[in-house]
């Protein structure tokens, strides 16, 4: 099967030997859904949580693959590659209108099965938190016991963020941004600054001249805009099946809520103010 659908099996293939089934593993992926309980809906929730772990796979592919383009200043490629990240964010909060269809009791029928586990376990996700630069030293803990994520999480942890190289390209750009910005400890949360808010102020007041940085500017607003409206339905899905209980790794809707509180690009948001 391809892009051309079925008239293009009268083509010959370099591979004739490779199937679709092959390729795409499928024997090995559609075999990677276990239940624990012969409670209907657990496939729903299994499935759901695995399919985002995979768009989250891709965006993590995406957003490494930006962040060394931007610090080799070269943005074109870059912003596909966030665009991309931006439409499976898309994705992935269409995912929450399926699980949604789960209610409160189809949960509590297979809760028993989920012991502790818990999206907030997720690395995948953590390293993509660290990737976009809100980094939490505490959330590295739940890791240890794993010593080939916990070091993967902590390489991610100790690197410059997307937004940190974007800072760096302003400055080299002859926006100048204090070394507080640009070679700052990265594992430290970020923290807005007057300079960058300038920074970018000129970007947005004049962008013809600023063009490649201006586009950059809102690539980077529309990612934030697409993660936190996947983090608020995330929210609304929990706060929909179990209310505000405690879920099974985390307070719940009161963590999820205060999650929405945070920037990633804090000045892009607040220059709109001043403009």
């Amino acid at each position: 099967m391809s892009l051309d659908g079925p008239a293009d099996t009268e083509r010959p293939h370099a591979r004739p030997d490779l199937s679709y089934g092959d390729y795409l593993k499928l024997d090995r992926l559609l075999s990677a859904q276990a239940p624990l309980s012969a409670e209907h809906d657990e496939l729903l929730f299994i499935i759901i949580h695995q399919t985002s772990e995979l768009w989250m796979q891709l965006s993590l592919h995406e957003l490494s693959a930006a962040r060394d383009q931007i610090r080799r200043d070269d943005l074109g490629p870059a912003f596909k590659m966030i665009a991309r990240v931006s439409r499976i964010q898309a994705q992935l909060i269409q995912s929450w209108d399926v699980l949604a269809t789960m209610t409160p009791s189809d949960y509590e029928a297979i809760r028993p099965s989920l012991g502790q586990s818990s999206g907030f376990q997720s690395y995948q996700y953590r390293e993509l938190e660290f990737m976009l630069g809100a980094k939490t030293a505490s959330t590295l803990t739940v890791h240890e016991p794993d010593p080939a994520i916990h070091a993967r999480l902590l390489a991610a942890f100790r690197a410059p963020s997307l937004y940190d190289e974007a800072l760096r390209l302003l400055d080299r750009r002859g926006l100048a941004l204090p070394a507080a910005c640009t070679e700052r400890d990265w594992t430290q949360p970020y923290a807005p600054r007057s300079e960058v808010e300038a920074a970018w102020l000129e970007v947005y007041r004049d962008p013809q001249r600023w063009w490649d940085l201006y586009e950059l500017a809102e690539k980077l607003v529309d990612l934030e805009f697409r993660f936190q409206q996947w983090r608020f339905a995330h929210m609304k899905t929990v706060e929909r099946i179990i209310g505000f209980k405690p879920g099974t790794g985390s307070s719940g809707v009161a963590y999820l809520n205060r999650a929405l509180s945070q920037s990633f690009f804090p000045e892009l948001l607040s220059l709109r103010t001043r403009l």
